[in-house]
């Protein structure tokens, strides 16, 4: 686990951000980063080395995760929300998608998910616990996939 303060430069100042606001101004954030999420979508011509799309059944709708890991082992996300994915999920994957761009895949897999309730606010998180967490469980996983894979070609090769 990372200490205090130790997560990605991107994720980090983004919770600094929310830390500051009121649960007023974090549910008018979050609308706005949800308001974002289409950005992240995979762009035209890109290729990834692995795409995870799926409904899970805590989720409303299909959700694609797609990893592309340059050759420095930083990672880059894209997501697919289907119509139906709920404000705060769009929200989730828009701020995780920004605060993991470029980070290490080694420090995705150690980021704990004690950062979320900072962005999001205890009242959200208990309306909402299951929708909060499912990008963040579904980013570690892709990454947790990859690099087994990764180790698994590399054992191969020795």
């Amino acid at each position: 686990m990372l200490p205090f303060g130790m997560y990605p430069k991107g994720l980090q100042s983004i919770i600094d951000l929310f830390e500051k606001l009121s649960d007023e101004e974090k549910r008018e954030t979050l609308i706005s980063y949800a308001d974002q999420a289409s950005k992240w979508g995979p762009r035209v011509g890109e290729n990834f080395d692995l795409e995870d799309v799926r409904k899970d059944e805590e989720c409303t709708d299909t959700v694609g995760v797609f990893l592309r890991v340059l050759p420095d082992d930083q990672a880059v996300f894209r997501i697919t929300l289907g119509p139906q994915v709920q404000t705060l999920t769009r929200a989730m994957a828009s701020i995780l998608c920004r605060g993991f761009q470029g980070a290490p895949i080694t420090q995705i897999l150690d980021v704990p998910a004690d950062f979320v309730p900072r962005i999001v606010g205890s009242d959200l998180i208990r309306v909402r616990s299951q929708t909060v967490y499912y990008v963040l469980t579904r980013m570690k996983s892709i990454c947790k996939v990859f690099s087994d894979r990764r180790r698994a070609v590399m054992a191969r090769a020795q």
